[in-house]
């Protein structure tokens, strides 16, 4: 056969395809416009954006020159690629904001631009809008809750003193990089407040009133986590929740719960509804003369924009919100509700507003989770499985049962690699929960509150208020008992950006056709797989300024260099490396040695031992002795500049290397070391700064501690 024959019968099977699959080719549309997002936020700088836009146009020429569906699809396709890399683009553009220098103490008068209570942390989170002009424009401070008079609210201007920082980037390889979040949402600055807290002008009346004082009543009814939740659930108010709770969530699979998002706004829709139609239905003139279903479903939009008002209109409530509206939309219209092509429609839309989200681990987890219960429920197989037919009270009752658990296992399998990816963990009960806590809460939790909060207008709320706490106490109890259960969670380290590529991309593929040709996602989905089984654990992770370390343990924990290191940073580093142990000190490990200033540890690994060591004050050490101990480590590490003559055998990490690097994980076997930035030039890697005027020195001068240091070097590190 010639060439020429192949090409053409090539061209025509995949012709054949596209017409067997052509009421699935819209869903792609979203798919590569997120593609051309991913582009942007991968590719490093100007010139690798301009060749991504000139590629994408030279698909979509290709498509124009081709004939057939072939060439539509090519043609679509890559004005989508191209559009979603100039849309991330011309938004980060758009965001611009100057970035504080460097921390800075200053005092700050300004407006209140929210106000969010972190009750189970005594603490009050205020977003300000400096009048100053040598500061960012929208800074973030915490305050101590007893430290915030009345009037401060959203409007009101106060005056105070704060320790700014610079939006910090990831720590870490896969750790979280608030740097991005906080460009697009215009923080310049984040930090802690310190009294006094001045009201200049109190503020006035405003939703985000009604939301506080509503979160605040529902506290004072419910005390402790409970309260929390049923919070959150009505405003979205999370801050009462105790941490502990909010892990054991987080390890249970039920954190979806304290997010509103989908579930929370569907429930909302669906009651107003039910209730508009049932009270409409009682009389007899109005059902005949109106068509009571489109009221209430314009009843349940009015309710769904209320509720996403009312709990703070972020990102993930607004996107849930649009995807119910167009549900009502669809209803209105007589056509079918819940589809793929409607899924397809709200990703676009929130993708057009906000491409930014496509990063988050939000968008990514609703979307796949919705994704994959229509894909689901759509396939003809599942409707022979568990389609309704005529048959015994118990015989449907179990295949409901069955139906759910087999869509709380698919649900659980999709959001695996996303939860492992953003969060290096992933539970595995998480389905068997979910049968029970998604129920609880629609059908239970959130009809009883609602009904208290209803029956406190007339003074009669305490008995629901009881027995919404119960069933709280209810859902808090499976959250605790399966989050200690043996096995609960897997613990990964940080995975391969390519490993989760290939997943997603077999995950689509596998949800979006419908023909045979859906199971060549199978090949994408297992390479993905298993490169991420085969990704070593790292044996040394370093934070981007130097300062805290983790060695892997012979067990498989972590220790850490500084003992005092925050909650926050032991759990990262902890989950970067792949472990669910709670990390321990490495001045208390029989193989390290360890001073006020330094510590040295040898680690086994690929056949050969490796030394280890690193700083852990600021004070000056002895010259000879120090740079003799260079010499004798592979790894030396440190967040100052060392000398030039420290030359460890391998790698020398201080403060000039670690600037260009950020924070590195090492897997001594292979040599792999994981870099957090490479020469990137994304606007929020080097963004425009402001410097405040008296600013103090950050670092405190120091000298040389005591003069028997160089004996204590010369006996903890022999050369």
């Amino acid at each position: 056969m010639g060439g020429a024959a192949l090409f053409r019968q090539t061209g025509e099977a995949i012709e054949r395809w596209l017409e067997a699959e052509r009421a699935q080719l819209p869903l792609w549309l979203p798919v590569a416009l997120g593609g051309g997002i991913t582009a942007w936020l991968l590719l490093p700088d100007l010139t690798r954006w301009i060749a991504f836009l000139l590629a994408a146009g030279a698909v979509a020429l290709l498509g124009l020159a081709l004939p057939g569906r072939l060439g539509r699809v090519l043609l679509l396709g890559g004005l989508a690629l191209a559009a979603g890399c100039a849309l991330i683009w011309w938004r980060a553009e758009r965001v611009a904001a100057p970035v504080l220098a460097r921390p800075a103490v200053v005092e700050i008068t300004g407006r209140v631009a929210a106000v969010e209570p972190l009750p189970a942390r005594a603490l009050v989170r205020v977003t300000l809008l400096p009048e100053r002009r040598d500061l960012p424009p929208r800074v973030r401070v915490n305050l101590a809750a007893k430290d915030v008079p009345q009037g401060v609210a959203r409007g009101a201007v106060v005056r105070l003193r704060a320790r700014l920082m610079p939006p910090a980037g990831a720590s870490v390889p896969g750790g979280y990089d608030f740097a991005r979040a906080a460009w697009f949402n215009g923080l310049g600055a984040t930090g802690k407040g310190f009294a006094p807290v001045t009201v200049v002008t109190p503020a006035e009346a405003s939703g985000g009133g009604l939301r506080a004082a509503l979160s605040a009543h529902i506290q004072s009814r419910i005390p402790g986590s409970g309260g929390g939740i049923a919070s959150a659930l009505a405003t979205g108010d999370e801050g009462a929740i105790a941490e502990a709770d909010v892990e054991a969530m987080q390890r249970s699979g039920l954190a979806h719960l304290l997010s509103v998002s989908g579930l929370h706004v569907t429930a909302v829709t669906a009651a107003a509804m039910l209730l508009v139609l049932k009270l409409l239905a009682l009389s007899p003139t109005l059902a005949l003369r109106w068509r009571l279903p489109l009221v209430a479903a314009g009843a349940g939009a009015l309710a769904a924009i209320g509720y996403t008002w009312l709990t703070g209109a972020e990102v993930p409530t607004i996107r849930s919100c649009v995807a119910a509206l167009l549900v009502l939309l669809a209803l209105s219209l007589g056509r079918e509700a819940i589809t793929l092509r409607l899924v397809a429609a709200g990703a676009l839309l929130v993708l057009l507003l906000w491409p930014e989200v496509l990063a988050g681990a939000s968008f990514q987890l609703s979307f796949a989770a919705v994704t994959a219960i229509v894909a689901l429920h759509e396939s003809p197989r599942m409707h022979r499985w568990f389609g309704k037919r005529e048959e015994g009270r118990a015989a449907a009752l179990l295949r409901g049962a069955g139906a759910l658990l087999l869509t709380g296992v698919v649900v659980e399998l999709a959001l695996m690699p996303i939860g492992l990816f953003h969060f290096h963990q992933a539970g595995l009960y998480g389905a068997l929960a979910n049968i029970v806590a998604i129920p609880l809460t629609t059908f239970v939790i959130m009809p009883i509150e609602a009904l208290a909060l209803l029956l406190d207008l007339v003074g009669l709320g305490d008995p629901a208020w009881w027995l919404t706490a119960r069933t709280l106490d209810l859902l808090l109890w499976l959250a605790r008992t399966t989050a200690a259960a043996p096995g609960a969670v897997a613990a990964l380290p940080a995975m391969p950006r390519g490993a989760f590529a290939l997943m997603a991309a077999g995950g689509l593929w596998l949800a979006l056709w419908r023909t045979g040709a859906r199971w060549a996602g199978m090949a994408p989905l297992a390479i993905g797989l298993a490169w991420m089984l085969a990704t070593p654990a790292p044996d040394l992770i370093v934070t981007g300024d130097g300062r805290h370390l983790a060695i892997r343990m012979h067990d498989g924990g972590m220790a850490l260099l500084r003992d005092r290191a925050g909650d926050y940073t032991r759990d990262m580093l902890a989950e970067t490396g792949g472990s669910d142990a709670e990390p321990v000190a490495l001045a208390d490990q029989p193989g390290a040695r360890c001073s006020l200033d330094l510590c040295m540890i040898e680690h086994r690994a690929g056949g050969r031992v490796w030394r280890v060591a690193a700083t852990r004050s600021g004070y000056a050490l002895p010259w000879a002795e120090f740079t003799a101990l260079c010499r004798s480590v592979d790894v030396m590490i440190s967040d100052r500049r060392l000398p030039a003559a420290c030359t460890p055998r391998w790698l020398k990490l201080d403060r000039p290397a670690l600037a260009k690097t950020g924070g590195v994980a090492i897997a001594f076997a292979g040599g792999r070391v994981t870099m957090v930035r490479g020469a990137g030039r994304h606007p929020w890697i080097d963004p425009p700064r402001v410097q405040p005027f008296h600013v103090p020195d950050a670092i405190p001068a120091v000298g040389t501690r005591n003069p028997s240091l160089s004996a204590r070097i010369a006996l903890l590190f022999p050369s």
